[in-house]
């Protein structure tokens, strides 16, 4: 394995879960680290962990990622505060629930739409411009499985990760020539708390396969990225879960979410 001492590695939601991960394996890559999270107790708890266990800098910023200014705030605190432009940017941070969209959910589904297109839209072409100016970098943005089901009960979830699997594949052609590489990662269930199952569920996913562990997904991520990957879909459930679901006649996806739901 490579090691690249001296650079660093930027991740929202950065604290726990995936981006967690991710940043152990960056470490574990040589790369100093900043985390970004809502989470003050957990950066605090995660960056201990990563100092202890990785001779690497870990450095945390505690911020809303979605707010509407989220990437902006980032990127001045970034260069201005911090005098870093990194050298890897992982777009992580992500929100999830499931059920029928009511006028009671407008504010979470506004909080999804800044954190998932309007965050992560900004926060590309912030650093992948100060990237191209440099000529060199990498974004990594986590889309989902979720992008090619268009179903009911995450109706808004699986929008916007389509548009940020065709806005990252669409990106890493504009910024390729530039040295700048941009990955889309679209995972199919990963055993995080994001999708809160119970420990029993998780554990049980996990042993029959259906379930991905975070260690699994990112370092396939990491790999697809340095090697220059436009969009990944690991795991089997990529290749025929969203084929099942589109052969599904209306009738019968309506059925099946009246009993769902």
């Amino acid at each position: 394995m490579i090691i690249f001492a001296g650079m660093t590695a930027l991740i929202t939601g950065g604290s726990s879960g995936m981006g967690l991960e991710y940043a152990r394996q960056l470490a574990g890559r040589g790369y100093d680290l900043i985390l970004v999270s809502n989470r003050q107790d957990e950066l605090d708890g995660a960056s201990e962990a990563l100092r202890s266990e990785f001779p690497v800098a870990v450095t945390t910023l505690f911020l809303d990622l979605a707010r509407q200014d989220a990437a902006d705030r980032l990127y001045s605190w970034c260069t201005d505060e911090q005098d870093v432009l990194p050298d890897v940017v992982v777009n992580n941070a992500g929100m999830f629930f499931f059920k029928e969209l009511e006028t009671e959910d407008l504010g979470r589904v506004q909080a999804m739409l800044d954190l998932h297109v309007t965050t992560v839209t900004r926060t590309c072409i912030l650093f992948g411009n100060a990237m191209k100016k440099r000529g060199s970098g990498y974004i990594l943005n986590m889309s989902s499985m979720a992008a090619r089901l268009p179903v009911p009960g995450i109706t808004v979830y699986s929008a916007t990760k389509a548009y940020l699997r065709s806005f990252g594949r669409s990106l890493s052609f504009e910024l390729k020539p530039y040295g700048v590489g941009v990955t889309t990662v679209c995972p199919a269930a990963i055993a995080t708390p994001l999708y809160r199952l119970s420990e029993k569920w998780l554990r049980l996913g996990v042993r029959t396969g259906v379930i991905r562990t975070p260690k699994w997904l990112v370092a396939r991520a990491l790999r697809a990225m340095f090697r220059g990957r436009r969009v990944i879909s690991p795991s089997f459930m990529n290749i025929y879960l969203p084929a099942l679901i589109a052969m599904l006649p209306g009738p019968v996806e309506a059925a099946l979410w009246k009993k769902w739901k």
